[in-house]
């Protein structure tokens, strides 16, 4: 039986590239036929990196059938798998984000959590002397995908583990790190062609708090006035894509890469208490500022509270 290797919803570049470069490995070094998929349409940046390596763009599931065998990478959050995700047979997952529960398996399982800034640096701690085997293309999807995940080092989620793979990664390729990395947030940064609806949904993960349930949504761009010149269409289409995804708020966060720093729209009192309760924020207006803050996954989710 092929195994289906994917990771989340909303797939960004790790949960693009992970997977491709753990069924490469499941493939070609444990003789293990295995595909990747995808849950959804990969964002700029991640497309950036299938064509930049020339890379196909795996094939996109709705659901898993029952039995069928699949390794979850980059997640471990049953709201962002398929939804007949317990009834398939869940053979590993592979993770750097804190544990969420509701997952249910067959039997044991081997489960790797590591607090490392990606799941690719993970994979390639699991392959030991084998990732030397890596063809330039995984190379170049791991580079990416760490690349991603750290915003080129300045994410507070990067290790100097992180940092180290990446720059023997680099080195291997003959590649500049701070061009490339400048290439891939250019990429990430062109989101004229999606909807507001597209835009909150892109990069976004459905958590619970305190009995509330958001789409914490983050846009992470070296340009935050193209997203921000949309505000008001933007806010508007928060009501209708919370309605349509059953949340009860959508909780949008530009990031912006060079000045380290977030914004929030705040489009009712709901965001404004969030805001004042989480960060300490002083709001005034429709848009709050939030030095510092550049990751979801430390320094956002973590401190969320209404």
């Amino acid at each position: 039986m092929t195994i289906q290797v994917f990771g989340h919803k909303s797939p960004d570049t790790d949960s693009t590239g992970s997977p491709i470069i753990w069924a490469w490995y499941l493939n070609e070094v444990k003789g293990t036929p295995a595909e990747a998929k995808l849950l959804g349409e990969p964002n700029t940046e991640a497309a950036f990196m299938l064509t930049r390596w020339d890379l196909p763009k795996p094939e996109i599931i709705a659901d898993v059938a029952d039995d069928a065998a699949v390794v979850i990478v980059d997640t471990n959050n049953p709201a962002e798998l398929p939804a007949n995700i317990n009834g398939a047979d869940v053979q590993a997952i592979i993770d750097h984000h804190k544990l969420v529960g509701g997952l249910e398996t067959k039997g044991p399982i081997d489960i790797t959590v590591r607090p490392l800034a990606c799941t690719a640096t993970i994979l390639i701690d699991l392959m030991g002397e084998d990732a030397a085997r890596m063809p330039d293309w995984a190379k170049g999807a791991a580079l990416t995908c760490i690349l991603s995940d750290t915003l080129e080092f300045r994410s507070p989620t990067t290790t100097d583990h992180d940092r180290a793979v990446a720059e023997k990664l680099a080195t291997d390729l003959g590649i500049a790190i701070p061009a490339y990395a400048a290439e891939m947030f250019a990429a990430k940064s062109d989101v004229s062609a999606f909807s507001d609806a597209e835009l909150l949904r892109m990069d976004s993960k459905e958590y619970e708090i305190a009995g509330r349930k958001f789409r914490i949504s983050v846009l992470e761009t070296t340009s935050p006035a193209i997203v921000l010149d949309r505000k008001n269409s933007l806010v508007e289409s928060m009501q209708s894509v919370a309605a349509e995804d059953g949340v009860d708020q959508v909780l949008l966060f530009v990031i912006d890469i060079l000045k380290e720093e977030a914004t929030l729209l705040v489009p009712n009192d709901l965001v404004k208490t969030v805001a004042e309760k989480s960060f300490g924020a002083t709001v005034a207006g429709d848009t709050v500022v939030l030095p510092g803050i550049m990751s979801r996954k430390k320094q956002i989710i973590p401190n969320l509270k209404v």
